[in-house]
């Protein structure tokens, strides 16, 4: 990391979010008032991502960029004038799994925060003991909404920024009147497609011609392929998630289903994802996401530059792995702002905490712990890059939308 840094590859917001740690170190006992695993050097956090199973496809780069900044943020000289150590856990794509390396995390090792989850079910099987432990969570994944907790940072799109959005523009772009609905089975594909079926019929005066679900995991898709044949919609809706999508879309491309003769729009493959499925199985369908790699800014040339140099030129940066990245800087403007590692401080002070610099461009924690963040739509090339379509303004978040509960 040294090397990247001497390189000048720092995010312009690191040098800001920088300025306290320059400060002298205050004493142990005035910043942490509540047992957590601070000492006079360092801080202990945690990272609760999938390594293994179905959903390491797409957890791994959120493991990859939180480590990143992790590492940036100590060679600054950390946080609070403390180095920040890390204990990961492996959540194995299990949500029981979630929920007893979530407690290990908090109530063994006592750490200041934790980067983590990734899937609805593995955030709502943690969420009880973070609010009852009072730990902090920073989540960093696109989700359906429908929550709120003092104990969590959702450093991704609610539903409003991505779903309803997303589908707006699809409807307007492609006079779309028909949708296919298509998901894994659990909590987060059922309801983000709940919300797109209100959003479809009630909204946009459209139909919804099929919905289907999928366990996670699940390979054969040849039966779903046919009946889309027989409906021909105007739209496929994709919420198809983890190592279910390589199979998903080689067997659409094997079956004739592409871009020349079909709409899709996703909103759960990333580059992450690209990366395993192949660019030349999506050429030409879109995804609605927050950030693509290829958005032209400075900072995310340089976060894009440090990423691949600490993991390979032939690594990627999809949304979450992005939103994820957000995580340990938010964090650190709030416990310097807080003046504290407490969490009940932490919480308190987050809300107005904003990175003018980030790779997406701009973020602004709201009171209600989402961020206020812009939808773009990318189609997708050979190389697995996204070409930006469209780019909204910034949307407020609004996790409770009206009429969609």
């Amino acid at each position: 990391m040294m090397g990247i840094l001497r390189q000048g590859v720092v995010p312009t917001f690191a040098l800001a979010l920088a300025s306290t740690a320059l400060a002298e170190t205050p004493p142990t006992s005035e910043v942490n008032t509540t047992g957590l695993a601070v000492t006079d050097t360092t801080v202990t956090v945690g990272q609760l991502h999938s390594a293994t199973g179905t959903m390491a496809i797409s957890e791994t780069g959120s493991i990859q960029a939180e480590q990143l900044a992790i590492d940036q943020i100590n060679e600054m000289g950390g946080v609070l004038g403390r180095k920040i150590e890390v204990i990961k856990e492996d959540g194995a794509s299990d949500w029981p799994t979630f929920a007893e390396k979530a407690k290990k995390l908090l109530v063994n090792d006592k750490v200041g925060t934790v980067f983590g989850c990734w899937t609805s079910a593995s955030r709502k099987a943690v969420l009880p003991i973070f609010e009852k432990e009072n730990g902090m969570l920073y989540y960093p994944t696109f989700y359906e909404g429908l929550e709120q907790s003092k104990n969590v940072i959702y450093t991704g799109q609610e539903a409003t920024q991505q779903i309803i959005a997303g589908l707006d523009w699809i409807a307007k772009e492609k006079s779309a009147k028909t949708f296919y609905l298509i998901g894994s089975d659990y909590i987060w594909p059922r309801t983000s497609n709940k919300i797109a079926r209100k959003h479809i019929e009630n909204v946009l005066g459209g139909k919804v011609v099929g919905e289907e679900y999928y366990a996670l995991g699940h390979t054969q898709f040849g039966s779903l392929i046919n009946k889309i044949k027989l409906k021909k919609p105007d739209v496929i809706y994709a919420i198809v998630v983890g190592g279910s999508n390589v199979s998903f879309y080689k067997q659409l491309k094997a079956a004739g289903i592409t871009s020349a003769k079909q709409t899709l729009l996703t909103i759960s493959v990333t580059e992450d994802e690209v990366l395993g499925i192949g660019g030349e199985n999506l050429v030409g369908f879109y995804s609605a996401m927050k950030y693509f790699q290829s958005l032209d800014n400075e900072n995310n040339k340089a976060f894009v530059k440090a990423f691949k140099a600490k993991y390979g030129e032939n690594s990627v940066i999809g949304d979450v792995t992005q939103a994820a990245y957000l995580g340990p800087w938010l964090w650190k403007a709030a416990v310097e702002k807080a003046g504290s590692f407490d969490v009940d401080k932490i919480a308190a002070a987050s809300p107005g905490i904003e990175l003018k610099t980030a790779p997406e461009g701009y973020v602004k924690i709201d009171p209600n712990h989402h961020l206020w963040s812009k939808l773009r739509i990318g189609q997708w090339g050979a190389d697995g890059q996204a070409k930006v379509l469209y780019e909204s303004e910034l949307i407020k978040p609004n996790p409770f939308p009206e009429g969609y509960q």
